[in-house]
């Protein structure tokens, strides 16, 4: 294996008296692709910002190989001193950089380069500082939380950008599925120290899970051990003193290996209020349609949504999935159509602007609303400080005010305030906000127990394959379609990626024959079925099982963390054969659903 670009050795800081990181290492060779995990909180962002050079360690070692380039993508970019979004990203070029790969990138991600940084909104500033750290083609990235504030489409470009580039990545993000599509190597920086998985985030919740109960067991033992020697000091000494005291020597070494032990942080506990069962139908849609200075966001939309889907609506920033979802709740009118909602309905929402919260409120007066001590959940008086703690808060931050709380504590108290309110249908705009991925494992099992009907807005892609039942996707000017399933079923039944530009006429919008129209009858294709269509029907599915084995193979091989380095020519070549494959998997698919939808709709005739 190749020498290391960029080596963090047995790196210590201290905040405020409190250890943050205590033996952590950090080790990026060429072409390694590592993801960076942890609690929130447990230093990541301050690691990556030591690898960067940004700050300074109380101790440790820090080496970058001369002559190695790296770039570094904060979570608040720094704007000061630039007057476009244009120089911002020039103002990161080299001398030997291309200049057109500033405005290359900016073209990708929908800037023009004139902006003023002062007026960009979050995606636009994440959009214009990824631009700011790839145009050089650093030979390491180190990117904290890229996919913030992006939407599906761009995460999915940025994806592609990444997997094609040699540079060395470094990643932190909350985002599993673009952690898994591109990493080869996990760290997980847990209480101050680093282990290291040489396989990619995939497999990291397993590695995990398996770590800590062996941890766990070790503590038992040590306990078991602890109540040993101490029966044998009251019971068993004897009048062999160096013996004696050599045990009692070992008993105290036992004594501060279990005082100074950091136990994990506890996971965040969820409980949702529930109401009574609304009617079998919720919600009911016929034909609405909604527009803003003529431009259609929502255009004759027609759903029925009964108790207990759960429904993901998901699209480009700007498609107008927050106007969908409050013209299905009844909070907007729509301007054609009709929308009825079921009997004994009670409705919980959580909005995505954090920034809706009093900076000024502390985070017992926002659960309380401002009076008492007391949350009720369920019908039941719970001590705030008791719900807070449920959420990781501590007691201490009872008094804290809104505004020194992290973005993921800001998400949790959002969530611990829509969760208390009794309800049967949950309003979710994106919930995963900021949350570490322990609480998304807890959100997504509060949420799959849920009596109630869920409704949610998201861009994380995992989140919706584990969750949802049904997405609603936009297939341009105003015109929005459910598929039945995930987020990964939604691609397939459509054949296609959600694409930045969504505003083609109807008519000529590639959609899925899976596709529901919204009246709610499928789309008729063809009158009859030839020969070669039947023989297609039956040979695909061979085929495709066939092309997946060969993917699967190929995947392999692209995992080896080694393979890169030994083989630069080869791992693009195999790289651009998967890609290949999967394009050919992904057409093999559509043929075969196109005619199986065909199959049915003569025999149904």
């Amino acid at each position: 294996m190749s020498p290391p670009l960029l080596q963090l050795k047995d790196i210590a800081l201290t905040f405020g008296g409190t250890p943050l990181l205590t033996n952590a290492e950090l080790s990026v060779s060429t072409g390694e692709r590592v993801s960076l995990v942890g609690r929130n909180g447990s230093g990541k962002s301050t690691l990556l910002k030591i690898a960067a050079g940004t700050v300074e360690p109380d101790r440790g070692l820090v080496f970058v190989q001369p002559g190695v380039t790296v770039r570094y993508l904060p979570q608040e970019p720094d704007f000061t001193g630039f007057e476009t979004a244009l120089a911002y990203i020039e103002g990161g070029l080299g001398p030997a950089d291309d200049r057109h790969a500033a405005r290359y990138l900016l073209e990708q991600l929908g800037l023009t380069g004139q902006e003023h940084p002062a007026h960009l909104s979050g995606g636009e500033a994440r959009r214009a500082s990824l631009a700011r750290v790839l145009a050089p083609s650093p030979d390491i990235l180190l990117l904290d939380e890229p996919t913030n504030h992006l939407d599906l489409t761009t995460i999915e470009w940025l994806e592609r950008d990444l997997a094609s580039r040699r540079s060395a990545l470094v990643i932190i993000s909350h985002d599993r599925r673009f952690l898994s599509t591109l990493s080869r190597a996990t760290v997980w920086l847990d209480r101050g120290e680093t282990r290291r998985l040489e396989r990619g985030f995939a497999h990291f919740e397993e590695w995990r899970d398996a770590v800590l109960a062996e941890e766990e067991r070790d503590q038992h033992k040590l306990d078991r051990k602890i109540v040993a020697e101490e029966h044998w000091l009251r019971y068993g000494v004897t009048a062999r003193r160096k013996r004696n005291m050599r045990r009692v020597g070992q008993l105290q070494a036992l004594r501060e290996q279990r005082r100074t032990y950091r136990g994990g942080a506890g996971a965040a506990t969820m409980t949702v209020s529930s109401a009574a069962a609304s009617g079998a139908l919720v919600i009911e849609a016929d034909g609405i349609g909604k527009s803003y200075e003529s431009r259609p966001i929502v255009n004759d939309f027609s759903i029925r949504i009964q108790r207990g889907d759960r429904i993901g609506i998901v699209g480009p920033n700007g498609s107008g999935k927050t106007t969908l979802i409050n013209l299905l709740t009844g909070v907007l009118l729509p301007d054609t159509g009709t929308v009825r909602l079921g009997a004994n309905l009670n409705v919980a929402t959580l909005d995505q602007h954090r920034d809706s919260l009093d900076p000024n409120t502390t985070v017992a007066d926002a659960l309380t609303g401002g009076g008492g001590d007391t949350v009720h959940v369920n019908g039941q008086a719970k001590h705030v400080v008791s719900y807070m703690k449920d959420f990781l808060f501590t007691s201490e931050q009872a008094r804290t005010p809104l505004r020194k709380l992290s973005g993921g504590e800001r998400g949790r108290l959002m969530l611990a305030q829509a969760l208390a309110k009794p309800s049967n249908l949950l309003v979710l705009d994106e919930p995963t906000n900021d949350l570490d991925m322990e609480t998304l494992e807890v959100l997504e099992e509060m949420l799959g127990d849920y009596a109630g009907t869920v409704l949610l807005i998201s861009h994380d892609r995992d989140f919706l394959d584990r969750l949802v039942n049904g997405v609603i996707a936009p297939e341009g000017n105003g015109r929005w379609v459910e598929y039945a399933g995930g987020y990964s079923d939604m691609l397939a039944q459509r054949g296609m990626n959600l694409t930045r530009d969504q505003r083609k006429p109807p008519e000529t919008q590639k959609v899925s024959k899976e596709a529901v129209s919204v009246s709610g009858a499928r789309e008729p294709v063809r009158r009859r079925m030839t020969f070669k269509d039947k023989h297609a029907l039956e040979t695909l599915p061979g085929t495709i099982a066939a092309l997946q084995t060969e993917a699967s193979a190929l995947q392999a091989k692209l995992s080896d963390p080694q393979f890169y380095a030994q083989d630069r020519a080869g791992f693009e070549k195999l790289s651009s054969d998967l890609g290949e494959l999967q394009r050919k998997i992904a057409a093999a698919e559509e043929q075969w659903l196109e005619l199986e939808i065909l199959r049915e709709e003569l025999a149904s005739g």
